[in-house]
């Protein structure tokens, strides 16, 4: 199915009286925010950024060494960015999925889907160790087909998953009416090892396991610059610093503090909304009672979860890149890409007509041209970095953490001999021709979807070269 992009006056109804702000932030149980920084104090690591990566990071480090000195410093409040609003899917993958990694890393993707299943298991034992309120549930996630050149595609990779340890099961269009209602659906895949998540609790939860531990913690402090300064690393803030042996880079999409960073990675925009619960009609008219997270395959794709309560989550399609860069509140606001998505919905779930949107939101999301996150060193490794994720970091980013600690403890380990974790994505081109580049590869990906999958020179020239554009 090619959805409108046209939205009725129906669909603009719909956003009536919608909020604008992250639904999962917008919670009662949100923490009251700590204090900054605003003294010159010294640390064995520091670790800035206070989202999953650099919750995971000051976790691990501190359980995996309970006198070691960690400081976490978050410009704005922990889980305020990424972390706080996304989809909740938390996937194994570490490549994005498998179709990403079977296409780089064919050789290493038996030990990539092992190292991933056993960061999942990592993730659920220290929910329940630190008794995590989140949501928390391993349904899987369905990837629909609505188009009919995508239903061959999706059954081609359920059954070149399974030589790589994978459990991906191809569904018919029956059967993936009969988990989820939508007369949009021609087959679909479930993949069993994709768990769903409050991601806003998940991040507030993990707040609260560091600070048991001893980690120093500190909002609304935002990291101006590094200086290295003889064995250590100044950390500057506007009010104090951290004299620090060693640092761990976990900023996002945000301007990185390594130049360097910015060649590799693109903040691009990402958008959603969130309907009010449905009533037990509406409910029964879709089914979805196994709170699966759902995706379309399109290149321009939805992303679609249900929660306890009953509310639909409903995000995608649009991947906005700024000119320049440009990372600022007044983005997370686009009444244009909300209309769109409000439209897509009723296209995809006729059946809740009249449903009204409580919440839309935007954030911005680290991607680069290979999909997944990718690490290094700086300043003689007494620096690293781990970004890149592409929307898929709510479960990799524990991954990254760990290797973003191998690289500062100079570790030789599984994780470090990957080929993933060795090399580096290709760079996007700088300012002025970095915007034109996206915004045609957009356009191209767009025209694909529009014509049965058919993907035009440009985007043929990007796949033989193992590039892309994605959010």
């Amino acid at each position: 199915m090619i959805f409108s992009n046209t939205p009725r006056p129906e669909d603009l109804k719909s956003l009536a009286d919608v909020k604008h702000a992250p639904f999962w932030l917008d919670d009662s149980r949100r923490p009251v925010p700590l204090s900054s920084l605003t003294e010159n104090i010294t640390a064995d690591l520091t670790i800035i950024g206070a989202g999953f990566t650099g919750l995971w990071t000051a976790l691990a480090a501190k359980q995996a060494d309970p006198k070691r000195d960690i400081v976490l410093l978050e410009a704005g409040e922990v889980g305020c960015g990424a972390s706080g609003r996304n989809g909740g899917f938390m996937a194994s993958s570490l490549t994005h999925n498998f179709g990403n990694g079977f296409s780089r890393w064919r050789d290493e993707l038996k030990t990539l889907t092992q190292l991933g299943h056993e960061n999942l298991d990592g993730i659920e034992a220290t929910i329940k160790q630190f008794n995590i309120d989140c949501d928390f549930i391993r349904s899987g996630e369905i990837s629909v087909a609505n188009e009919p050149q995508q239903v061959a595609e999706l059954q081609e990779e359920a059954e070149e998953s399974v030589e790589y340890g994978e459990n991906i099961q191809f569904l018919n269009q029956e059967q993936v009416r009969a988990r989820v209602n939508s007369p949009t659906y021609l087959a679909a895949v479930h993949d069993p090892s994709v768990a769903m998540v409050n991601p806003a609790r998940l991040a507030w939860g993990l707040k609260r396991a560091c600070l048991e531990v001893g980690v120093r913690l500190f909002e609304g402090t935002q990291v101006r610059a590094l200086e290295e300064r003889g064995a250590g690393i100044v950390v500057k803030t506007d009010y104090g610093q951290v004299q620090s042996q060693k640092v761990a880079l976990a900023t996002n999409a945000f301007p990185p503090l390594l130049k360097s960073l910015s060649w590799r990675m693109v903040p691009v925009y990402d958008y959603a909304l969130m309907t009010e619960p449905l009533s037990k009609e509406q409910h029964d008219a879709i089914g979805w009672f196994g709170r699966e997270g759902v995706g379309d395959f399109g290149n321009q794709f939805h992303y679609y979860s249900i929660t306890p309560e009953g509310r639909i989550l409903w995000g995608g399609y649009d991947a906005i890149y700024y000119r320049n860069n440009a990372v600022a509140p007044h983005l997370e606001n686009r009444p244009e890409t909300f209309a769109r998505l409000a439209g897509h919905f009723f296209q995809n779930f006729p059946q809740l007509e009249g449903l009204r949107f409580t919440h839309a939101w935007g954030g911005v999301i680290d991607t680069c041209s290979r999909y997944t996150a990718f690490w290094g060193k700086a300043y003689g490794g007494k620096v690293a970095y781990a970004l890149g994720y592409t929307g898929l970091g709510v479960g990799a980013a524990r991954f990254g953490a760990l290797v973003m600690l191998d690289l500062l403890d100079n570790k030789k380990t599984e994780r470090t001999a990957l080929s993933m974790v060795r090399q580096k994505p290709f760079p996007f081109p700088p300012e002025p021709l970095r915007s034109p580049v996206i915004n045609f590869t957009r356009w191209a990906m767009n025209q694909a979807d529009q014509n049965q999958g058919r993907r035009n020179l440009w985007l043929k020239t990007l796949d033989a070269l193992g590039l892309g554009f994605d959010s």
